[in-house]
């Protein structure tokens, strides 16, 4: 969606709201590994923590479902789509990465996304980019290296990589499928009602992958270490459900509703470097000299390709850069 540039106050308010929902949403996202990598490590698994993160929010979130059930035959494949890649793919996979390479590596390469909708709509779909947002793909490459010390061959897990790669897939739906339908007016989708149904599907698809019913509930009880300190099992969690996942959540999608998944994204390039701050501060991860400056080279190559992309003027448009393209008819936005 075209970020609105009305001349009246009313224009100018909401843009003021919608980037500061956005940023709300980086600081939540941003807190939500430093929250998890404890639980992880005190014997529960990644996928269980994701799940616990997803079904807990679910729950919190099922009114707003019921409230919104006309969605279920008016967008099932809006819900699924983002039940499937926004909220479960995102966290499984990243939450599996953090328990093999720390948080800040996992979430800047997460912020590769930018280039991957580039590529994908230079190559597969074969529409030209501008020269900005190539640029922004080759800092995001070659910030890239520096963050996984390439020249020491990969000493950061490679299957850790892997995962935070998959993670930035997986992130690139979550911003589309926010923006579906953000401009057809009185018709558009209640964003609440995408986020409950998302999280929903994300639940269901996660209880057959991470099966609960195996998991070593007696963790929940104890305490789990933060680099010395030992803090409840059930208060870390309690944050992830409620404010790394439901407030993130609700923040993000209406931010981008607000705005634009690309200018959305810009804000939320900021989650990578609160979550890499914090897990400096909390979990004692310390990354080197090349890695903090690789980080930057990242973040500043996701903000150029982002920020490059023309506001939409045609029904096909050429995208230029960030996660925004069409995904439902010509009509409406993706």
């Amino acid at each position: 969606m075209p970020v609105q540039t009305k001349d009246s106050g009313d224009g100018h308010q909401g843009r003021g709201v919608g980037l500061g929902l956005a940023l709300v949403s980086a600081v939540a996202f941003g807190g939500s590994g430093v929250a998890a990598k404890p639980l992880i490590e005190a014997g529960l698994d990644p996928l269980h923590v994701v799940w616990l993160r997803v079904a807990g929010a679910a729950l919190v979130m099922l009114p707003l479902a019921v409230r919104h059930r006309a969605l279920v035959r008016s967008r099932p494949a809006l819900l699924a789509g983002f039940g499937l890649l926004g909220v479960a793919g995102v966290q499984a996979f990243y939450f599996a990465s953090i328990s093999r390479i720390p948080v800040g590596v996992a979430l800047l390469l997460e912020y590769l996304a930018p280039a991957l909708v580039l590529g994908w709509v230079r190559f597969v779909q074969r529409r030209p980019v501008t020269r900005a947002a190539a640029l922004g793909v080759v800092l995001a490459v070659g910030g890239l290296a520096c963050v996984v010390e390439v020249w020491a061959g990969l000493s950061v897990d490679a299957l850790g990589l892997l995962l935070a790669l998959g993670a930035a897939c997986c992130q690139v739906g979550y911003f589309v499928l926010s923006d579906q339908g953000s401009d057809s007016g009185t018709g558009a989708p209640d964003p609440l009602g995408v986020i409950a149904y998302g999280l929903l599907v994300g639940a269901v698809v996660l209880t057959v992958v991470a099966r609960p019913w195996t998991m070593d509930w007696s963790v929940l009880g104890g305490t789990a270490d933060m680099n010395g300190t030992d803090v409840t099992a059930a208060l870390l969690l309690s944050w992830i459900v409620l404010i790394a996942t439901v407030l993130a959540y609700v923040t993000g999608v209406v931010s981008v509703r607000r705005l634009s998944p690309q200018v959305a994204g810009v804000v939320a390039c900021l989650e990578a470097v609160i979550a890499t701050v914090l897990a400096w501060v909390l979990l004692g991860e310390h990354l080197s000299a090349p890695q903090i400056a690789g980080g930057a080279i990242v973040l500043a190559g996701a903000f150029i390709a982002q920020s490059s992309t023309p506001a939409r003027t045609t029904l096909e448009p050429i995208v230029s850069g960030g996660p925004e393209k069409e995904l439902s008819t010509p009509s409406s936005a993706a």
